[in-house]
């Protein structure tokens, strides 16, 4: 059962970055409002205020975690860490909204498990190829299956949770 709450420690600066974005919105679209082959790239929800809110919200509360408990690494391997683990995690959501966006899903639109594991799919990827070393020796496989069945569960109730807020469209 530790080992498990520490596989959400782990990863739970990429859940801050992924639920914060929605938090600071944003006007500006990653894609500018541009379009490809008649569709949009990305959306207008994708914006550059949610994107760097997100990463900095997930590198703030990671910061602040590896205070409690050094997890993370020291100085900038600990940034780097937290860096790929936050954007990484928006990366992913953005990457799966480009895909939706071309087989003709619209904004908001409901896809499951590609809702749910987009941004630790991301966030896994970024945090691998920035830190290896790092994601090797703390990302046991073990962890790794238990966050793809996790995550899905506690992205979920999080939505529903922000859409009962009214910080989001739809509940998914």
């Amino acid at each position: 059962m530790i080992d498990l709450l520490y596989a959400i420690w782990l990863i739970f600066p990429a859940y801050v970055a992924n639920a914060s974005a929605v938090l600071f919105r944003g006007k500006i679209p990653i894609d500018f409002g541009k379009t490809w082959r008649g569709k949009p790239i990305f959306g207008e929800g994708k914006t550059w205020k949610g994107m760097a809110g997100g990463t900095a919200a997930g590198i703030v509360v990671g910061t602040i975690m590896n205070q409690i408990y050094p997890s993370f690494g020291n100085g900038t391997e600990a940034f780097a860490v937290l860096f790929s683990l936050s954007f990484g995690a928006l990366f992913g959501d953005l990457v799966k909204s480009f895909i939706k966006r071309r087989i003709g899903k619209k904004r908001g639109e409901k896809w499951v498990i590609a809702d749910q594991i987009d941004f630790l799919l991301g966030s896994f990827l970024f945090c691998f190829l920035m830190n290896k070393e790092w994601f090797i020796a703390n990302f046991k496989a073990e962890y790794i299956v238990f966050l793809l069945i996790f995550t899905p569960l506690i992205h979920l109730a999080t939505n529903i949770l922000a859409y009962l807020l009214k910080l989001k469209k739809v509940p998914w």
